[in-house]
């Protein structure tokens, strides 16, 4: 709905200001963004099919990270329920994220308990809020590609690697799989698997209403469910879902809170600002993903997303559920699916909310096994081979910090991980820049010429140093820096040599370089 605001000078420039934008004083302030409830019919249908996309995911992810299944649910609902009403994204959705998994399982470990990591969910959506407020969303652009890759594919072997055990229902971790495999389970994987990387191979495959995950889960409770009568196959309670009953009461009742006293911790300060910086970097690089989707070309404003999913994780902490991101697998699912507005996304969240209060026994009816098998595929998607061949043909400076974000995130946790990675990328790019910014060849009557082919900064310097000192005595240099910006370290780099040429014997010729401020010797 367009709203037309009258504002007085001052007022008008402020908010002119947070938009980023010029508006000639005494002029409306008007910002086209149509109502969420304005493709209703469109709308309604996508979000039925979100919803179907959304709901193996959420129980899947809260299972992946340790906790329980409801609260991956609340944290579908909350994303459904309260992004859309402060977003601007149009086809973006928001749910439990499978990039967080591996924070949530750490930091509920490292702070002792389900309820301290609430708090510091709570605390985390504060900081996005912030980081909303303070204009930051345009800063995940400094974070080099190789290193979120490697984020991303470490965040794939984790899931991975902590699903393979409930894959085949063993209690113990992937060693304990040989000798504690449960038949049943392992059946019902492997049938999973094969039906969600067959599922895009046959005439189903091209029906966008038709999940693979939900095809899964129902096909799994009902393998599960004829189990019961075959001695040997029966899966035990421990193997399936479990969701609170006895009806919105108890479920409410079932749900963890945040521990009041743990905000008073510096521990869950720090667990709050890593999945805080995670949880947006994730959200940015959906939202910019979401947006080359969209069929109408649209762009969505990063700050108010960040805005928006701040107030989602906090009411998703206080419920007691898991953090929440912009989730390209739902988002691209509504795309398929013809979504148009928010309204999309919110019918997705209702639906859950409505799911969880009257179909919890059929939830229960599950088996864990079915939702491994998704999150494996999830995982795998992250990590998959085609990504590291890519990596590999793009040569050792996008390979190597790649790698080493990868290697960090997993000794180490995915904040530090990405610190280093991002650390390597900055190393990289420096020795680059360094050994790079200068190009010397010989013309045809023997001089040498010197080409600026990038910026001379002083982190160019000892490239430039370098070449500098391959000179020999005696010769014609011609050094060219027309076009590119030459800092004043490089400028005195320069002035050195061309002091010293004199005594050489050597005749420098400088084209677009201004040395007249540069002292010879002042760069030692």
């Amino acid at each position: 709905m367009e709203v037309p605001l009258r504002l007085p000078r001052a007022a008008t420039l402020s908010v002119c200001s947070f938009l980023g934008t010029q508006v000639p004083v005494g002029c409306v302030v008007m910002h086209h963004y149509p109502s969420m409830f304005s493709h209703p019919r469109e709308d309604a249908v996508a979000g039925i099919v979100v919803f179907l996309v959304a709901l193996p995911l959420c129980l899947g992810i809260a299972i992946a990270c340790g906790v329980p299944p409801v609260s991956g649910l609340v944290a579908g609902i909350v994303g459904g329920l309260v992004v859309p009403f402060i977003s601007r994204s149009a086809l973006s959705v928001t749910g439990p994220a499978a990039g967080l998994t591996s924070i949530v399982l750490a930091e509920v470990t490292a702070l002792g308990s389900l309820e301290a990591f609430l708090s510091a969910v709570v605390l985390a959506g504060g900081m996005q809020f912030a980081f909303g407020v303070l204009r930051m969303g345009r800063f995940a652009a400094l974070v080099p590609s190789a290193v979120i890759k490697g984020m991303l594919a470490a965040i794939g072997i984790t899931i991975v690697w902590v699903q393979l055990p409930v894959a085949f229902g063993v209690d113990g971790g992937v060693l304990a799989i040989p000798t504690g495999l449960h038949p049943g389970a392992t059946l019902i994987t492997v049938l999973s698997l094969a039906i969600l990387y067959g599922w895009k191979h046959t005439p189903m495959g091209k029906v966008a209403f038709l999940s693979p995950a939900l095809i899964v889960v129902v096909g799994a409770s009902l393998l599960a469910a004829w189990f019961r009568s075959l001695s040997g196959m029966a899966l035990d309670p421990r193997h399936f879902v479990d969701v609170p009953l006895g009806g919105p009461a108890a479920l409410f009742a079932a749900l963890p809170r945040p521990d009041v006293a743990a905000f008073a911790s510096p521990a869950v300060w720090i667990a709050a600002a890593t999945v805080a910086i995670v949880a947006s970097i994730e959200t940015l690089l959906s939202l910019q993903a979401v947006d080359r989707l969209d069929p109408l070309k649209r762009h969505s404003p990063p700050d108010r997303e960040l805005l928006a999913q701040g107030a989602a994780n906090t009411v998703s902490g206080l419920l007691g559920g898991l953090p929440v991101t912009a989730v390209i697998v739902r988002s691209s699912a509504n795309v398929a699916a013809g979504g148009r507005e928010r309204f999309s996304a919110f019918m997705h969240g209702a639906l859950l909310l409505v799911a969880v209060i009257t179909a919890a026994p059929l939830l229960n009816d599950i088996p864990l096994a079915a939702l491994a098998a998704v999150l494996i595929q999830v995982g795998l998607n992250l990590c998959k081979p085609a990504l590291f061949a890519t990596q590999v043909k793009l040569g050792y400076p996008q390979l190597l910090p790649f790698a080493i974000t990868i290697a960090a995130v997993l000794a180490l946790d995915l904040l530090r991980g990405v610190i280093v990675g991002i650390v390597a990328g900055i190393g990289f790019v420096l020795y680059e820049n360094s050994r790079r910014a200068v190009v010397a060849e010989r013309n045809g009557d023997g001089s040498l010429r010197m080409q600026f082919r990038r910026d001379g900064t002083f982190v160019s310097k000892p490239g430039i140093v370098s070449a500098l000192d391959e000179v020999d005595d005696g010769e014609v240099v011609v050094i060219d820096g027309r076009g590119e910006y030459i800092d004043h370290d490089v400028k005195e780099v320069l002035a050195t040599f061309v002091e010293d040429a004199h005594r050489r014997n050597i005749r420098v010729t400088l084209i677009g370089i201004d040395l007249s401020m540069a002292k010879a010797g002042g760069a030692h």
